[in-house]
């Protein structure tokens, strides 16, 4: 049976709504795991050990500056899907467009593996906002 005489495969339009929080998990996942693996760098286990953190020091502040980072995106996950779509879209704009800048200046310098997922996470949340610029409209 060759791809083409086969009988099509049942599908269904998935809601912007869907997507957008598909996206932001996507993009969380991506966080989680650049994060993870840059525990496996020479010298980063110590540092951590020895209190050196992301922005500095580790400190009561950084760590909540860093922990208030990695929480937008996973709120956004459940925000897509529950605010009013007017503020959803909107806040799929702006957030997506905000953390593709943050995600885009931490490249220079970085490891293969972190540009490689920095890069993803910026594609995924292009794409965010690309689905909530072009949010459907209600027909009237």
């Amino acid at each position: 049976m060759s791809l083409t005489t086969a009988s099509p495969l049942e599908d269904f339009k998935v809601p912007v709504r869907l997507k957008l929080s598909g996206l932001w998990a996507s993009v969380m996942s991506c966080y989680i795991y650049g994060d993870f693996l840059g525990l496996y760098r020479p010298g980063d286990i110590q540092g951590i050990l020895n209190g050196a953190g992301l922005l500095g020091p580790s400190s009561q502040g950084s760590l909540l500056a860093v922990a208030t980072l990695i929480a937008v995106p996973a709120v956004m996950i459940f925000l897509s899907l529950v605010l009013i779509p007017a503020l959803a879209r909107w806040m799929n704009i702006l957030v997506g467009a905000i953390l593709t800048v943050i995600v885009l200046m931490t490249i220079p310098g970085s490891w293969a593996f972190y540009i490689l997922l920095s890069a993803i996470e910026a594609v995924l949340q292009l794409l965010v906002i690309w689905y909530a610029w072009r949010w459907p409209r209600r027909s009237q």
